[in-house]
């Protein structure tokens, strides 16, 4: 069970563009990981174009910013283009960092079970520690409770 306090579970990943993204190599600095089922479902565009427009106070306030989700290089960079986005997009089909991160489950919907991905975000410290998570982010607001979340926890 992840806890506040506790480590952030470490992993590399592709971004959009190919590149291997190691999420030790950013100790030092805040992130922030939002996990997000789908690109371009209408919650999931919501919560990307919120912190798209509210990059600038993020990265005032020092923090980067990670979008993980199952989708591929080719769906991230499509999502990216069409949108707009001005924030990495990390590509996870197999799940490494879903598990680690315990966003990856069964899921309900319509009388319907699945596998899927459940919306969550994760700040992490400069020591590499998780300061807060978020449970049930609000995609139309948020990057104001990123930004909370580093000042309030």
């Amino acid at each position: 069970m992840l806890n506040v306090g506790r480590m952030a579970p470490t992993f590399t990943l592709n971004d959009q563009d190919g590149e291997a993204v190691d999420l030790k190599s950013f100790r030092g600095q805040k992130v922030a990981l939002y996990f997000y089922p789908k690109d371009a479902t209408p919650g999931c565009t919501k919560q990307a174009c919120n912190i798209r427009d509210n990059q600038a106070v993020l990265k005032k306030a020092g923090i980067v910013v990670f979008g993980i989700s199952p989708d591929n290089e080719k769906k991230h960079t499509t999502f990216i283009e069409k949108q707009k986005l001005n924030f990495t997009l990390l590509c996870d089909p197999d799940h490494i960092a879903l598990e680690k991160y315990e966003v990856w489950g069964e899921k309900k919907l319509y009388g319907r079970t699945y596998m899927g991905v459940f919306r969550k975000t994760f700040l992490i410290d400069e020591a590499g520690k998780l300061k807060a998570i978020i449970e049930k982010p609000k995609v139309s607001d948020h990057a104001a409770e990123v930004l909370a979340g580093f000042e309030d926890a």
